[in-house]
């Protein structure tokens, strides 16, 4: 076979694979609001804003949840850009009350019309008042962390013999 055949074989699949890969996902994400207010709901990492304005901030009608104080368990959600003193509202539309305003960090990167979620732990406080809370925002989709189990010594002893036991018997059997 020709090193050019063997090029375009290599650029054809290339191509073939790259046309046929789907779009990504969207990792679902977990948030957890404690402190003076206790919440929390899933969304998806990236999401389509009901409404935004350009350097404040964009909403998300509906979100369902555990909002303590809402009619239904669903609130509207408006996350503020850093500008606007960041942070996060939660309204009750439908029994037209505000349950929590904070202000605090972005929680979000890249523009409103398309923002995309962070993950970590985020110190809020209430705006205007004095209330704190703490966000904690988890990709549920990330795999779990390693164990950081150690083997003990006794275990790698065992191992060890029974490797040098297989390379014995294999030296042995195969005259080597």
């Amino acid at each position: 076979m020709s090193l050019n055949l063997k090029k375009s074989l290599k650029a054809a699949a290339l191509a073939a694979m790259l046309f046929s890969a789907a779009a990504a996902n969207a990792a679902l994400y977990k948030f957890e609001l404690t402190g003076d207010y206790t919440a929390s709901w899933q969304l998806n990492s990236t999401v389509a804003p009901d409404d935004y304005a350009d350097g404040v901030g964009f909403i998300l009608f509906d979100v369902e949840g555990n909002f303590p104080g809402s009619v239904f368990d669903v609130a509207d959600l408006t996350f503020y850009n850093a500008d606007a003193d960041g942070g996060i509202q939660i309204d009750d539309f439908y029994g037209d009350t505000t349950l929590l305003i904070t202000d605090g960090g972005q929680l979000y990167s890249g523009p409103e019309s398309t923002p995309t979620f962070l993950t970590g732990t985020f110190a809020l406080s209430e705006f205007g008042g004095t209330g704190s809370y703490t966000l904690t925002v988890t990709d549920l989709d990330a795999p779990p962390p390693p164990s950081g189990d150690v083997p003990e010594p006794a275990s790698v002893a065992l191992m060890a013999g029974g490797l040098g036991l297989m390379a014995a018997l294999r030296r042995r059997r195969y005259g080597k």
